[in-house]
């Protein structure tokens, strides 16, 4: 009886120290995909979006992380700052940031538009959320005026908040129409894939820290 008491003591002693030492899984890092249609996936089954697509890819590579996609269709900065408190959770350690081509598409001012990035921009800091910032660049039928105004909203807040910048969130993939949908402005699944690949280094580089 003694030895059957003492056999069971140490299992509960056992139990308890290796429960003590036993490693905390940490939560992957969790990443918001915010902007418009673009983003959303416009045209695509599911599983095509860029989110869906970078979340693979860096999974892929060994990075354990999970990706929202918080973005609408037809979404305009304005749009995206009334949005952005409910639309980005609590937890959200990183905002790839995706707005101002529907702006541009409409001929909104460039100040406007600047105005709204730069509040969401503030926001965003104030919360202690990390920010990748996609940039736009205007269509060449807006004018040179125009798209000079346009092109230089974005390396100005990414300097102004001091934010990592990925300069064209359509780099590789404007103009070609292998790579989009028929509208001329939508990437294909092709596309993504291309727009994943170019952006991959520059996220990677965001979640080191870098």
């Amino acid at each position: 009886m003694a030895l059957k008491h003492l056999t069971f003591a140490f299992l509960a002693v056992s139990l308890a120290f290796f429960t003590t030492i036993a490693p905390v899984w940490a939560e992957p890092f969790k990443i918001v995909g915010f902007g418009d249609s673009l983003m959303a996936g416009y045209g695509l089954n599911p599983g095509e979006s860029f989110p869906e697509k970078l979340e693979k890819a860096l999974r892929n590579n060994g990075h354990d992380v999970v990706i929202t996609n918080a973005s609408v269709s037809g979404d305009t900065t304005s749009g995206g700052l009334s949005r952005l408190d409910w639309s980005v959770p609590d937890g959200t350690q990183l905002v790839i940031l995706e707005l101002g081509a529907n702006d541009m598409l409409r001929g909104i001012d460039p100040a406007l538009v600047e105005q709204n990035l730069d509040k969401m921009l503030a926001r965003l800091q104030e919360r202690k959320i990390e920010v990748l910032l996609a940039g736009m660049v205007a269509a060449p039928n807006l004018g040179h005026a125009y798209g000079e105004q346009f092109g230089t909203i974005y390396p100005r807040l990414a300097e102004k908040y001091r934010v990592r910048l990925y300069p064209f969130f359509l780099d590789g993939v404007a103009g070609d129409p292998k790579l989009l949908l028929e509208d001329g402005m939508h990437p294909t699944a092709e596309g993504i894939d291309r727009m994943v690949a170019k952006a991959l280094p520059t996220v990677e580089k965001a979640l080191a820290g870098k």
